[in-house]
Order: structure tokens, then sequence, then C-alpha cells
């Protein structure tokens, strides 16, 4: 078994998502802030899990107040920002750090997989990981790289 599904993470909602649940599935994993210049690719995460949901691919948005302090509100907050202004409908995980010594698990495991342009550690806001149906990580994309830019990777594996 992949050490990506051995991972878990809690829902906004609380609740703890297995990673294991998500086997044979293509997942997108954003760190995401809701106040920050790259907010409006909430629009176009959401339009791909729109498009390609019923095919397997599974988002989950990663909110982190790491970078600029982005993302101060609380689960509540987040969650209803995400709704209401961006019709959000895909999985969102609790605020979670993705740079230090508190890392969620997760970011751990995902930093050292697919390192970046700052070796190790994430850039900033909206980092993109994807990973393929067998749980490997594929491919890494920076912060400001569209969600529609990503969209022949995600074709790619999902075939």
């Amino acid at each position: 078994m992949s050490e990506f599904y051995k991972q878990s993470i809690n829902t906004l909602q609380g609740q703890e998502l297995n990673l294991s649940e998500l086997e044979g599935k293509v997942v997108l994993i954003v760190n995401t802030a809701s106040q920050c210049g790259l907010t409006p690719q909430y629009e176009g995460l959401q339009a791909l899990h729109e498009q390609y949901s019923d095919q397997g691919l599974v988002i989950i948005g990663c909110p982190c107040n790491q970078f600029g302090e982005q993302e101060p509100g609380s689960e509540k907050e987040i969650e209803g920002g995400c709704l209401i202004n961006y019709g959000v409908s895909f999985t969102m995980s609790e605020k979670v750090d993705v740079n230090g010594k508190n890392s969620h698990p997760l970011f751990v495991y995902l930093r050292k997989q697919l390192p970046g342009v700052l070796g190790s550690r994430i850039k900033w806001n909206f980092t993109k990981f994807l990973i393929g149906k067998d749980g490997q990580p594929i491919k890494r994309f920076a912060p400001t790289t569209k969600p529609q830019a990503i969209e022949a990777h995600i074709k790619k594996s999902l075939a």
C-alpha cells in the first residue's frame, strides 16, 4: 500500500478522512487561503471538481494560515466563505500547517515526495499536489499555476 493511503486528515466538519478510502481515485491536494490574491482559484478548482469528480477526481482543499495570515477565520467562517463566495462543494480539511515543526503529516509526506523551488518547503497558498490512482505523487504545481492549466495532467491521470 502506498504511503499516501496510510495518511488521514480531518475535514472542516471534524470528521476523519482516511486517504485509503480514496484508493483508485486521482487526488488533487491544495493548501488554500480565503484572503489571498490567489483565492479566486477556488472557482477553477470547483470547475475541475464538477467536470471530473464523476470520473474519479477528488479535490481536497487544506486551509492554511501560515502565509501572510490569509486564513485567519474559524472552521465555520472558512466553510461559509468557500460556499458563499465560490460555491465550493469539494472536500475541505481542517486548518493545517504545511511547513515547520507543526506541519500536518500529510504535508510532511507530500513535501518529501515532491520537493519544489524552495526544496521541501511550500512557497505559498495554493500549492497543488497531484496524486495518481495508485497513491503515488505525480506532480507538484506552483501557487500561481491556475487550475485550468493542470487539467491535461488530471485527464491523463484519470485515463
